[in-house]
């Protein structure tokens, strides 16, 4: 039985930055035996201190749907769809070591948005920043880039793929080169859909930590800016057959069909695939489906990320 806290192949244990990190080297190697990975090797230990709270501009991350599982959990994901890509590509434009790096570094860092700065006296919770994190994120990439040894076109096309996941602009919209630019950005838009929705605890996260963060993004929401209400966690939880088709649509009609080179990895199925109709049948399949799961909790001892009463959680 696949582990909680594993990714898809239950191989990889998706709360450990370490283990992450390690894989997607592994990954890097393989495709470019020549090249140094000090970049990857920084960047993972650069954003386990900060999900920990170990940068001094930051505080520790509090949002526990959008935690540092999730995020090492889609940059697996990434790396998984780059190297399907690389092997699979007919072809077209060939990944080298730089962009595969920017790839991982635009997965690796693309909620780094919900992060609060430590001189922040206006918001209390990372989640108020859910519809701007995206653009927040894209700031710091900028910023982050060149001290990896990226060149500064390289760190901006890292934060310009950040906006393939978010949902302030229609992928075909975003202002990117065509060809393999806009292929990465296709990827990782579809390495965070995936990646999420085959969560072994998909379902109880959406209850539990995606509702409440839903409701504290609405209360740090611009002006002229919104997200979806919804009554209730169970509300939220009974749409996800319609966000499914929904995000069904995006894969296949605006990120290309890219969940495609997940097979070409794998060696035949689609294990994120399989793992995203799993969940998404077993809400369509009872109107009032039993949650159980226990999904892992990576937040620092300590850290409140909101007080649940105020949502119905226990």
């Amino acid at each position: 039985m696949r582990r909680n806290d594993y990714d898809i192949s239950d191989s990889i244990r998706t709360t450990d930055p370490a283990a992450v990190g390690e894989e997607v080297v592994r990954i890097y190697r393989n495709l470019f035996p020549h090249a140094s990975p000090r970049g990857l090797e920084r960047a993972f230990a650069d954003i386990a201190r900060m999900y920990d709270g170990g940068d001094l501009a930051y505080w520790p991350c509090d949002t526990e749907y959008h935690d540092v599982q999730h995020v090492l959990d889609v940059t697996l994901a990434m790396a998984r769809l780059m190297d399907g890509y690389q092997r699979s590509r007919d072809g077209g434009e060939p990944l080298v070591p730089d962009l595969f790096i920017v790839g991982v570094i635009a997965a690796l860092f693309h909620d780094i948005g919900y992060l609060r700065k430590r001189n922040d006296h206006r918001h209390r919770y990372g989640a108020e920043y859910t519809i701007t994190h995206v653009g927040r994120g894209a700031m710091f990439v900028r910023r982050y880039g060149p001290e990896l040894g990226l060149e500064k076109r390289e760190a901006q096309l890292a934060a310009t793929l950040l906006h393939f996941t978010g949902y302030d602009r229609r992928p075909e919209l975003i202002r990117i080169s065509a060809g393999l630019p806009r292929r990465l950005g296709q990827l990782l838009g579809t390495a965070d859909i995936i990646a999420q929705m085959s969560d072994r605890c998909y379902l109880e996260k959406c209850r539990d930590r995606l509702y409440p963060e839903f409701v504290l993004g609405r209360l740090g929401a611009p002006r002229g800016r919104s997200l979806p209400a919804f009554a209730s966690s169970a509300e939220l939880v009974a749409q996800t057959p319609g966000f499914y088709e929904g995000a069904t649509r995006r894969l296949e009609a605006q990120l290309g069909r890219t969940y495609e080179y997940a097979a070409r990895y794998f060696g035949g199925p689609n294990l994120y695939l399989d793992g995203m109709r799993r969940n998404v049948s077993y809400v369509a399949g009872s109107p009032d489906p039993a949650l159980r799961r226990r999904p892992p909790y990576t937040l620092l001892p300590g850290v409140q990320p909101y007080p649940r009463d105020l949502f119905g959680l226990e």
